[in-house]
């Protein structure tokens, strides 16, 4: 089976979520006996597609399935290639308008035209993919007319290897000092930033998170105002060119973002046996348990509570650390493959 696993803005969106699953997928894809292309253009771009129909080859590459992981206009081409032409259509719905909301400047307001076309855009798939059964839930209350099926994202465990090797070098790069409570990604309110700064403000631990934030006019004004001026006390590092050197310097993942659709980073946490601490909301459920692989949290005191429980316990650290390892690895690439097999083996097969 030749499937187009189709990634818009590639090079723009590699440093993202988006980027990280469409990159792990191909990963499983790796390890079953699928062939994956990851253009849909002849020669590999639109460029090379035009030529390839001025020399009578075509414009598009040969496939069996259509998978795309992004909402924009290339995709939309794609669909509509896949549907005129007969093949199988998958759309994987990474974006949401719930996790879309108190992202960028303005990106509250636009979050309800863009449940609007996510509802036409998902709904031309003949099967939609999503990470959780949270996610699904959210697509049928839009209502998204397509079958969709949740599939964890994963953790890609190998791109992890080696990572406390690093640790010296980055708590040495960026100033880090004792028990440092930490986060990784793209700094944005919806991730859980002002609750994220407003506990370094109430405790003396070092906070730090790693990853890239946006000063120009996209930026929100929350982003721009924590970044700005932080606290005395948490470290923006920006984007950090080893993600294994964040989860080797931090020590408590905190992770208080009001709306995910998994969160691949908390898994990669995980799979470093760091203890987790979260916000309680309805996608966790599903994945993790309070006291067991992660400690959940509502309120700024039960956050507070947390992560001082934590600091003052080096076995509950532990205990936990491992257990989250234990949860990481029934995320494996291997079984997001096995998964994907099957999803293309049903929408081939009709």
């Amino acid at each position: 089976m030749r499937v187009l696993n189709y990634l818009e803005l590639e090079g723009q969106l590699e440093r993202s979520g988006i980027g990280t699953a469409a990159a792990q997928q191909r990963a499983a894809l790796a390890t079953t006996d699928v062939t994956v292309v990851t253009s849909p253009w002849t020669g590999g771009s639109p460029v090379g597609a035009l030529d390839g129909l001025l020399r009578g080859r075509g414009a598009v590459r040969d496939y069996d399935v259509a998978h795309c992981n992004v909402i924009g206009p290339g995709s939309v081409a794609v669909a509509r290639h896949a549907k005129r032409t007969g093949r199988p259509l998958v759309l994987h719905a990474h974006v949401t308008a719930e996790d879309f909301a108190e992202s960028f400047r303005g990106s509250t307001h636009l979050a309800g035209p863009l449940r609007r076309y996510l509802r036409w855009f998902y709904s031309q798939a003949d099967l939609v993919l999503c990470p959780s059964a949270y996610t699904k839930r959210t697509l049928e209350s839009y209502p998204v007319d397509a079958p969709i099926r949740p599939i964890t994202n994963g953790v890609d465990t190998e791109s992890l290897a080696g990572f406390a090797d690093l640790r010296e070098e980055y708590r040495e790069r960026f100033d880090l000092d004792g028990l440092v409570v930490f986060s990784v990604g793209n700094v944005f309110e919806r991730k859980g930033l002002t609750t994220f700064c407003r506990l370094a403000e109430d405790t003396d631990y070092e906070f730090a998170w790693f990853g890239p934030y946006d000063t120009g006019p996209q930026a929100s004004e929350t982003v721009r105002r924590w970044t700005t001026n932080p606290p005395a006390n948490v470290t923006f590092t920006g984007w950090v060119d080893d993600k294994r050197g964040a989860f080797a310097a931090g020590d408590v993942y905190c992770f208080p973002t009001k709306a995910e659709n998994q969160g691949i980073a908390v898994l990669e946490a995980m799979a470093c046996g760091k203890p987790v601490v979260l916000r309680d909301i309805p996608v966790f459920e599903e994945f993790y348990t309070h006291g067991h692989d992660c400690l959940k949290c509502s309120t700024h005191e039960e956050f507070r509570d947390a992560l001082d429980s934590l600091a003052a316990d080096p076995d509950l650290r532990r205990r936990l650390g491992e257990n989250a390892r234990e949860t990481a690895s029934e995320h494996s690439l291997s079984r997001v493959g096995e998964k994907l097999v099957d999803a293309y083996a049903e929408v081939t097969s009709d």
